[in-house]
Protein backbone atom coordinates (compact mmCIF):
# COMPACT_ATOMS: atom_id res chain seq x y z
CA UNK A 1 0.00 0.00 0.00
CA UNK A 2 1.23 3.43 -0.85
CA UNK A 3 1.54 5.31 2.63
CA UNK A 4 1.08 9.19 2.61
CA UNK A 5 4.79 11.38 3.14
CA UNK A 6 4.78 13.61 6.25
CA UNK A 7 6.37 17.24 4.57
CA UNK A 8 8.22 19.66 6.16
CA UNK A 9 6.34 21.31 8.68
CA UNK A 10 4.86 18.47 10.28
CA UNK A 11 5.95 17.86 14.02
CA UNK A 12 5.93 14.49 13.48
CA UNK A 13 9.28 14.39 11.46
CA UNK A 14 11.21 16.43 14.25
CA UNK A 15 11.13 13.14 16.95
CA UNK A 16 13.26 10.72 18.16
CA UNK A 17 12.43 7.08 16.48
CA UNK A 18 12.47 4.10 18.48
CA UNK A 19 14.38 1.31 18.02
CA UNK A 20 12.81 -1.99 16.84
CA UNK A 21 12.57 -5.05 19.12
CA UNK A 22 10.99 -8.09 17.33
CA UNK A 23 11.83 -8.97 13.83
CA UNK A 24 9.38 -11.57 13.70
CA UNK A 25 6.42 -9.13 13.69
CA UNK A 26 3.95 -9.48 10.56
CA UNK A 27 3.33 -6.02 11.22
CA UNK A 28 6.99 -4.67 10.65
CA UNK A 29 6.96 -7.14 7.42
CA UNK A 30 4.19 -5.12 6.25
CA UNK A 31 5.34 -1.67 7.26
CA UNK A 32 8.42 -2.72 4.76
CA UNK A 33 6.57 -3.83 1.91
CA UNK A 34 4.52 -0.61 2.22
CA UNK A 35 7.77 1.29 2.20
CA UNK A 36 9.19 -0.06 -0.60
CA UNK A 37 5.97 0.55 -2.82
CA UNK A 38 5.66 3.75 -1.43
CA UNK A 39 9.51 4.93 -2.25
CA UNK A 40 9.08 3.16 -5.68
CA UNK A 41 5.72 5.16 -6.54
CA UNK A 42 7.47 8.34 -5.76
CA UNK A 43 10.85 7.03 -7.57
CA UNK A 44 12.55 7.91 -4.03
CA UNK A 45 16.03 6.50 -3.38
CA UNK A 46 15.28 5.97 0.14
CA UNK A 47 12.85 5.95 2.35
CA UNK A 48 12.67 6.29 6.47
CA UNK A 49 9.88 4.91 8.66
CA UNK A 50 9.14 8.22 10.21
CA UNK A 51 8.29 9.70 6.72
CA UNK A 52 5.26 7.57 6.97
CA UNK A 53 4.46 8.31 10.41
CA UNK A 54 6.01 5.42 11.67
CA UNK A 55 8.83 6.17 14.85
CA UNK A 56 10.78 2.93 14.09
CA UNK A 57 14.61 3.24 13.72
CA UNK A 58 14.28 1.64 10.05
CA UNK A 59 14.93 3.28 6.80
CA UNK A 60 14.59 1.42 3.26
CA UNK A 61 17.23 2.80 0.40
CA UNK A 62 18.59 1.54 -3.25
CA UNK A 63 19.13 2.81 -6.85
CA UNK A 64 19.39 1.49 -9.93
CA UNK A 65 18.77 4.10 -11.98
CA UNK A 66 16.75 7.12 -10.77
CA UNK A 67 15.60 10.27 -12.59
CA UNK A 68 15.98 12.72 -9.94
CA UNK A 69 19.77 11.40 -9.26
CA UNK A 70 21.04 10.43 -12.92
CA UNK A 71 24.51 10.37 -12.46
CA UNK A 72 24.29 8.37 -9.06
CA UNK A 73 26.33 5.57 -9.16
CA UNK A 74 24.08 2.12 -8.09
CA UNK A 75 23.34 1.94 -4.59
CA UNK A 76 21.90 -1.76 -3.72
CA UNK A 77 18.20 -2.24 -2.24
CA UNK A 78 18.92 -2.15 1.32
CA UNK A 79 16.29 -2.80 4.49
CA UNK A 80 18.38 -1.01 7.41
CA UNK A 81 16.96 -1.81 11.11
CA UNK A 82 18.43 0.01 14.47
CA UNK A 83 21.05 1.43 12.24
CA UNK A 84 24.38 2.63 13.94
CA UNK A 85 27.01 5.02 11.09
CA UNK A 86 30.63 5.78 11.74
CA UNK A 87 32.24 8.10 10.24
CA UNK A 88 35.57 6.43 8.76
CA UNK A 89 37.30 9.74 8.35
CA UNK A 90 36.81 13.37 8.96
CA UNK A 91 36.47 14.63 5.25
CA UNK A 92 33.15 15.51 4.03
CA UNK A 93 31.80 15.97 0.75
CA UNK A 94 28.81 18.46 -0.38
CA UNK A 95 26.62 17.25 -3.07
CA UNK A 96 22.66 18.20 -4.07
CA UNK A 97 20.16 16.38 -2.19
CA UNK A 98 16.71 16.54 -2.53
CA UNK A 99 13.76 14.33 -0.22
CA UNK A 100 10.67 13.49 -0.62
CA UNK A 101 9.21 14.98 2.67
CA UNK A 102 10.62 18.43 1.08
CA UNK A 103 9.62 18.15 -2.48
CA UNK A 104 9.95 19.91 -5.29
CA UNK A 105 13.25 21.54 -3.22
CA UNK A 106 17.04 20.70 -3.66
CA UNK A 107 19.89 21.48 -1.45
CA UNK A 108 24.08 21.78 -0.89
CA UNK A 109 24.75 19.48 2.01
CA UNK A 110 28.04 18.09 4.02
CA UNK A 111 27.86 14.60 4.91
CA UNK A 112 30.83 12.35 5.57
CA UNK A 113 32.96 11.29 2.26
CA UNK A 114 33.65 7.54 4.24
CA UNK A 115 31.67 5.42 6.43
CA UNK A 116 30.63 2.39 7.98
CA UNK A 117 27.06 1.44 8.98
CA UNK A 118 26.01 -1.85 10.71
CA UNK A 119 22.29 -2.74 12.03
CA UNK A 120 20.51 -5.21 10.70
CA UNK A 121 17.73 -6.35 7.80
CA UNK A 122 14.11 -7.32 7.88
CA UNK A 123 14.82 -10.55 9.14
CA UNK A 124 17.21 -9.63 12.04
CA UNK A 125 20.51 -10.97 10.39
CA UNK A 126 23.01 -8.15 10.91
CA UNK A 127 24.16 -6.13 8.10
CA UNK A 128 27.52 -4.71 7.89
CA UNK A 129 29.27 -2.15 5.42
CA UNK A 130 31.56 0.29 4.63
CA UNK A 131 30.46 2.82 1.54
CA UNK A 132 31.43 6.02 0.50
CA UNK A 133 30.15 8.46 -2.04
CA UNK A 134 26.47 8.82 -3.22
CA UNK A 135 25.56 5.56 -0.91
CA UNK A 136 27.03 6.57 1.99
CA UNK A 137 25.19 10.01 1.48
CA UNK A 138 22.08 8.30 0.93
CA UNK A 139 22.41 6.11 4.35
CA UNK A 140 23.33 9.61 6.14
CA UNK A 141 19.78 11.07 4.69
CA UNK A 142 17.81 8.51 5.55
CA UNK A 143 19.44 7.83 9.05
CA UNK A 144 19.15 11.72 9.64
CA UNK A 145 15.29 11.12 9.67
CA UNK A 146 15.51 8.66 12.80
CA UNK A 147 17.02 11.50 14.64
CA UNK A 148 14.46 14.40 13.60
CA UNK A 149 16.73 15.99 10.98
CA UNK A 150 15.99 16.96 7.50
CA UNK A 151 18.59 17.96 5.15
CA UNK A 152 18.22 21.67 5.14
CA UNK A 153 18.95 21.45 8.68
CA UNK A 154 22.89 20.53 7.54
CA UNK A 155 22.81 23.46 5.08
CA UNK A 156 25.54 26.37 5.48
CA UNK A 157 25.20 27.65 2.80
CA UNK A 158 21.42 28.72 2.02
CA UNK A 159 22.06 30.06 -1.43
CA UNK A 160 22.48 26.91 -2.46
CA UNK A 161 19.02 25.85 -1.44
CA UNK A 162 15.74 26.18 -4.02
CA UNK A 163 13.55 24.68 -6.29
CA UNK A 164 14.24 21.77 -8.54
CA UNK A 165 12.97 23.78 -11.96
CA UNK A 166 14.89 27.06 -10.89
CA UNK A 167 17.92 25.38 -9.84
CA UNK A 168 17.89 23.33 -13.53
CA UNK A 169 17.36 26.43 -15.36
CA UNK A 170 19.78 28.98 -13.68
CA UNK A 171 22.65 25.66 -14.17
CA UNK A 172 21.59 26.01 -17.74
CA UNK A 173 22.36 29.69 -18.38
Amino acid sequence: MIRPVLRMGDPRLLRQARPVERFDDPGLHALIADMEETMQHLDGAGLAAPQIGIDLRLVIFGVERNARYPDAEPVPRTVLINPVLTPLSPETEDGWEGCLSVPGLRGWVPRWSRLHYSGFDARGRPIERSVSGFHARVVQHECDHLDGILYPMRMRDLSRFGFVDVLDAAAAD
